[in-house]
């Protein structure tokens, strides 16, 4: 069969902040690809999306058809749900897959679905660095490490609506200097603050597992960046990363880094350009 040299075909579950960027990223040429189907739970947003963009993709009207689509990869830009309802089903409809919504992964159950599927149906799955940096290190150094700590620093009002605070005393409104207000295991905190923390998802996943992984989130009223500091140590050392990142503007649950940390590994994936990096 001769080898298909066009650009690859990418479908979207998810056409929210992250999901627009991305499209718009593909629309414009910055990702040498084609957005050819997208889909959103909310019509209204996936019409928005569309509404947005000079190449139209085909609003599909489920998962199950953005599964079956004639596209070469799916990047999920939508929630924890989505990735335990449809990855499997994705790689299935022999699909790569880029998934945004890394906590879904630390249910070890769902971890397992997706490894599995992956060598079933002979697929990749893509994980974008997304906040942080250092994953290339994490990796590296995985069987040497002893103790891995990560801090994020947000603004009360970026945490707003989190599960955490369903069940807390604690009230972001009244949130008047930088608070801890958890410390645990990354396993907990990814289902605790699923739209904030996803890089404790990465880090467990590059490094030594969730249950290891220690996470402190602080909540600080006057912080307008969020921040995550990363301690890792072991045989090889000791490595320290901070990164400050400027809040999405569309979403400030989420960093800007995170989005064009996803738009270059799409450019990676797409692309036939020298690859930086391990």
């Amino acid at each position: 069969m001769p080898r298909n040299t066009g650009l690859k075909r990418i479908g979207l579950l998810g056409c929210g902040a992250i999901g627009t960027e991305i499209a718009i990223a593909v629309d414009s040429g910055k990702i040498p690809a084609k957005l050819t189907h997208v889909f959103d739970f909310s019509k209204e947003s996936s019409a928005l999306l569309v509404s947005k963009l000079k190449n139209k993709p085909v609003i599909t009207e489920n998962v199950g058809l953005l599964a079956a689509s004639p596209v070469d990869l799916i990047v999920e830009a939508a929630s924890q749900d989505a990735v335990r309802d449809n990855a499997l089903s994705i790689l299935q409809n022999r699909k790569d897959l880029m998934i945004m919504s890394v906590g879904a992964l630390l249910d070890e159950s769902i971890f397992d679905i997706v490894l599995e599927g992956c060598k079933d149906f002979g697929k990749h799955v893509y994980l974008p660095s997304g906040a942080i940096a250092g994953l290339d290190a994490i990796r590296a150094v995985k069987d040497e490490l002893d103790s891995l700590v990560l801090v994020t620093t947000k603004n009360p009002k970026a945490l707003k609506g989190a599960k955490f605070f369903e069940t807390s005393e604690i009230d972001p409104d009244k949130i008047s200097k930088p608070t801890v207000i958890y410390e645990g295991a990354a396993q907990e905190a990814v289902k605790l603050f699923p739209a904030n923390i996803n890089v404790a998802a990465l880090l467990s996943i590059a490094g030594i597992g969730s249950t290891k992984t220690r996470v402190k989130l602080v909540a600080d009223p006057n912080t307008d960046k969020n921040t995550h500091e990363i301690e890792a140590s072991g045989k090889f050392g000791r490595l320290s990363i901070k990164v400050e990142n400027v809040p999405s503007s569309s979403n400030p649950k989420t960093s800007r880094l995170a989005t064009l940390s996803a738009i270059e590994c799409l450019r990676k994936i797409c692309g036939s350009e020298i690859q930086i990096g391990t």
